[in-house]
C-alpha cells in the first residue's frame, strides 16, 4: 500500500488529504523518472521507449512530435500555460494507447478516477482516431507533479491533465497497449 497525498477541491476550498492505494494489477503509476527502468517488464514497448529516454536529453528538445517506434509509441514535447482550479478540465480516457507525462518544468496537477467508476464511460463519444473521449465525471483524487516526475495513464485510468498555475513543459510518451 502507498500513501500519497491528493487535492481535494469544494466550492470555496482547497484540501491536502491522505490517499492510500492499493496496487491490484497495473494502474496509474506515480515516480521519478529516475526510476523508470523499474517499470520496463510492464509493457514490452517500454524497452523503446527507455532506450528513448537513454539517448535523448527531454529538457533540450524542441516542442514537437518524436517518433520511437513508428505508430507504437512516440514523445510529443508540450509547452504551456496549465488551466486554473476554476475551470477543471474533463476526464480522458484512451483505449489504445498508455500515457506517460514527464514533467520538464513547472507544476502540474491531474486528476484521476477508476474509469470502471465513470458513469458516463458508455455514453462519451470516442474518437478512434485521436484515442481519446471526454468523460463528464469529476476526478476523485488529484497528484501533483514537479519536474523530474512522470506519471504512466492505463487505459482504465481516467484523468484529467493540465491542472495548476502558470506555464508547464512536459514529455508527453503514447505507448500502443
Amino acid at each position: 500500500m502507498v500513501l500519497l497525498f491528493g487535492i481535494c477541491k469544494g466550492k470555496d476550498y482547497l484540501l491536502f488529504l491522505p490517499v492510500k492505494i492499493q496496487f491490484i494489477g497495473v494502474i496509474m503509476i506515480i515516480d521519478s523518472l529516475k526510476s523508470f527502468e523499474r517499470y520496463l517488464k510492464y509493457h514490452p514497448g517500454f524497452d523503446k521507449v527507455g532506450a528513448f529516454l537513454k539517448k535523448n536529453d527531454l529538457n533540450a528538445l524542441a516542442p514537437g512530435k518524436y517518433d520511437i517506434d513508428e505508430n507504437n509509441s512516440w514523445c510529443t514535447i508540450w509547452e504551456g500555460e496549465a488551466n486554473g482550479l476554476e475551470s477543471l478540465p474533463k476526464l480522458e480516457v484512451h483505449d489504445s494507447f498508455v500515457d506517460i507525462y514527464i514533467l520538464l518544468e513547472g507544476d502540474e496537477t491531474i486528476g484521476y478516477k477508476d474509469r470502471a467508476k465513470c458513469v458516463g464511460d458508455t455514453q462519451a463519444k470516442y474518437d478512434e482516431a485521436e484515442d481519446v473521449a471526454y468523460l463528464e465525471d469529476e476526478p476523485e483524487v488529484f497528484v501533483s507533479l514537479s519536474a523530474g516526475n512522470m506519471l504512466f495513464c492505463f487505459p482504465k485510468d481516467a484523468h484529467a491533465p493540465l491542472i495548476g498555475e502558470g506555464r508547464i513543459r512536459k514529455a508527453v510518451i503514447k505507448v500502443r497497449v
